[in-house]
């Protein structure tokens, strides 16, 4: 590197431009007080003569007609100028957690695009192996370089990707506010989000910054009471009813587990307890009831102030396990409650566990209905919390 004086002619690249986060006023104004009454003391850092880093320098002394120093630096391209770019942005020490989150996982899946594309040049390779140059995956290389997992680069990655989703529905200014942690969010809000309708984004958003919800969840729980409610109201009485609650885990699950609220709107136990579910079913009714370890002693409160009461379980084995706090969990729990006098039409008994692998998130197997319409064959039956219909049955939900 050599400095340079201000002669140089300086040209601005917007992709450059776009990579590093903008600084808030208050932090302008300090840098502005700070070049007048100081000059501008450290280096613009430029590539040939486009800049690279010290944008709002730069602009400053433009403005003011101050007089800086450049320093030179080499790339072979621009995604490693890019990668310069993120690295350096990341050395910042006024960056928010978020605004480091994001540049993180911006410099992974940026470094996995140019690695990507590298990695069938042999030229590449041959010559980090003569410089005895280990390969690394991406994940791995970035973490060891920021000190931190190469678990935490890939969600870095998914929060990364979210914030660029909602920027699209919610404008650049609401996002750089969630960056600088002005919105209060989770990461694994975000990225929850980020999955929704443009419609629904808009709406959480907005009821935070309203301040009717305290935040991310508050405004999913408020956002799934609005919903559920305008769904029509169920009508008739049901001799079976099976449920599917969408329980609300508060954010206590693991961040590896894939909780509720990622996939779609939950409901807190005192929303789901005051459904008025005992006034559709028969007085002779069976109750089937989705479960999880962590809400099985809530799901009790369910039965009881549904009307029911618990006569048996069915466990189904997922196959593939998820992280919880106190052990690897691959199961889920099916209560049987009854009320009144409502035993099993056909005495065919099924085994209490039923191993099927899992395909997607909260897809229950078909096998457990086959298992309910082959010992209750009678009766109306209804389906809560649906997400499709089924022949014999009637469906109630908002994501039908």
């Amino acid at each position: 590197m050599s400095d340079e004086f201000r002669e140089v002619k300086i040209s601005i690249d917007p992709e450059f431009r776009a990579l590093i986060p903008p600084l808030t006023m208050e932090e302008y104004a300090g840098l502005e007080f700070s070049i007048l009454n100081e000059g501008c003391r450290d280096a613009l850092i430029v590539w040939g003569n486009i800049l690279i880093d010290g944008h709002n320098r730069y602009e400053i002394c433009q403005k003011n007609k101050i007089e800086f120093h450049t320093r030179c630096v080499s790339f072979q391209g621009r995604d490693d100028a890019i990668d310069w770019i993120y690295s350096n942005q990341l050395s910042r020490r006024n960056l928010t957690d978020e605004s480091r989150t994001y540049l993180l996982g911006k410099q992974y899946s940026a470094r996995k695009k140019r690695e990507g594309a590298r990695s069938g040049n042999e030229h590449w390779k041959n010559s980090l192996l003569e410089q005895n140059v280990p390969v690394m995956p991406t994940a791995e290389k970035i973490g060891d370089e920021q000190g931190v997992s190469h678990m935490t680069v890939k969600r870095a990655a998914e929060y990364a990707n979210a914030i660029d989703t909602l920027t699209e529905t919610l404008g650049k200014e609401t996002t750089q506010k969630i960056l600088q942690g002005e919105i209060n969010t989770t990461k694994n809000g975000i990225v929850a989000l980020s999955k929704e309708t443009p419609e629904v984004q808009k709406e959480v958003i907005e009821s935070i910054i309203s301040g009717e919800a305290k935040g991310f969840h508050d405004a999913r729980r408020i956002l799934s009471a609005k919903n559920i409610n305008e769904v029509a109201p169920v009508e008739g009485k049901y001799r079976v009813i099976y449920a599917d609650p969408p329980w609300s885990y508060c954010r206590s699950m693991n961040e590896t587990y894939g909780s509720a609220d990622k996939h779609y709107p939950t409901m807190p136990i005192t929303d789901i307890c005051e459904m008025t579910i005992s006034e559709i079913a028969e007085d002779n009714a069976v109750l089937f009831l989705w479960t999880t370890s962590p809400q099985l002693e809530d799901s009790f409160k369910v039965i009881n102030e549904w009307g029911f009461k618990y006569k048996a379980s069915f466990i189904w084995n997922k196959m593939k396990h998820v992280m919880g706090h106190y052990n690897s969990v691959q199961h889920e729990i099916l209560l049987v409650a009854t009320r009144g006098s409502c035993t099993p039409e056909v005495m065919k008994l099924f085994p209490s566990v039923v191993s099927e692998e899992r395909i997607e998130h909260s897809v229950k197997p078909e096998t457990f209905r086959t298992i309910i319409d082959t010992i209750y064959p009678s009766g109306k039956r209804i389906e809560l919390f649906a997400r499709e219909k089924h022949a014999g049955w009637e469906t109630w939900g908002n994501q039908i």
